[in-house]
């Protein structure tokens, strides 16, 4: 085993537990996500024999790759990158989740190609909550039409949002973007829908994450290392 990833992988849990502990939060209500995009199939098999067990990709043909490489290990695999049409099967096909989807088209493909002896994809919805320019995510004045035309699609399942903010140096923008995904978070759950995933919140700004109520971290960079 890779005595780096395991001593990283100890560190960021460390972190979760600190920040869980200042928010008032049990530590065990937060999910860690390893993102192993561009990394090795060894690098997950390190992560597993320290204890790791769901992995995140956000390009779809290395993710399907590397599924079917590791497909000896007991892994949970999400999908966190864009889903363009013709790779919705492969998500469908290969991934326990998606976190990614940001139009009904995407999430209809998803249900139609979910094979029927899967349990159903698990799926959020990405929110482009600071309106950037250069991201995927619904708009979110268009959040709860899109959340309830989801929540009622056969070999689906709703369980939240995910948002990625704009990269910033400035911690209370980062914190505003977070807090604004809680908000939208609440008010679908008062509109009625069960969720239970906030998916935010990566290496640089866990704490701030975990501060405003994220379920679900992806972390990539502070558990494999910086990326070439």
């Amino acid at each position: 085993m890779n005595d780096t990833v395991s001593d990283n992988l100890q560190k960021v849990r460390k972190r979760i537990e600190l920040a869980s502990a200042a928010a008032g939060r049990a530590s065990d209500a937060v999910k860690l996500l390893a993102v192993s995009k561009t990394m090795p199939a060894q690098a997950v098999r390190d992560a597993h024999a320290a204890g790791q067990l769901a992995f995140g990709e956000n390009y779809i043909q290395e993710g399907v790759d590397k599924i079917a490489s590791l497909a000896d290990l007991p892994l949970e695999w999400h999908c966190i990158g864009p889903i363009q049409s013709n790779k919705s099967k492969w998500v469908a096909e290969n991934f326990a989740w998606a976190h990614s989807i940001d139009r009904l088209k995407i999430a209809e493909r998803l249900s139609a190609q979910r094979p029927a002896h899967l349990p159903p994809l698990q799926v959020c919805l990405q929110v482009n909550v600071d309106g950037g320019n250069n991201k995927s995510g619904v708009a979110p004045g268009e959040l709860l039409a899109l959340a309830q035309a989801v929540a009622k699609l056969p070999h689906l399942q709703l369980r939240g949002i995910m948002t990625i903010p704009e990269p910033s140096e400035n911690k209370a923008q980062i914190q505003a973007v977070h807090r604004r995904a809680r908000e939208l978070f609440d008010s679908l759950n008062e509109a009625g829908l069960k969720l239970d995933t906030l998916s935010m919140g990566m290496t640089a700004d866990l704490e701030i994450a975990i501060t405003e109520g994220s379920t679900c971290l992806r972390v990539g960079t502070a558990i494999f290392g910086a990326r070439s």
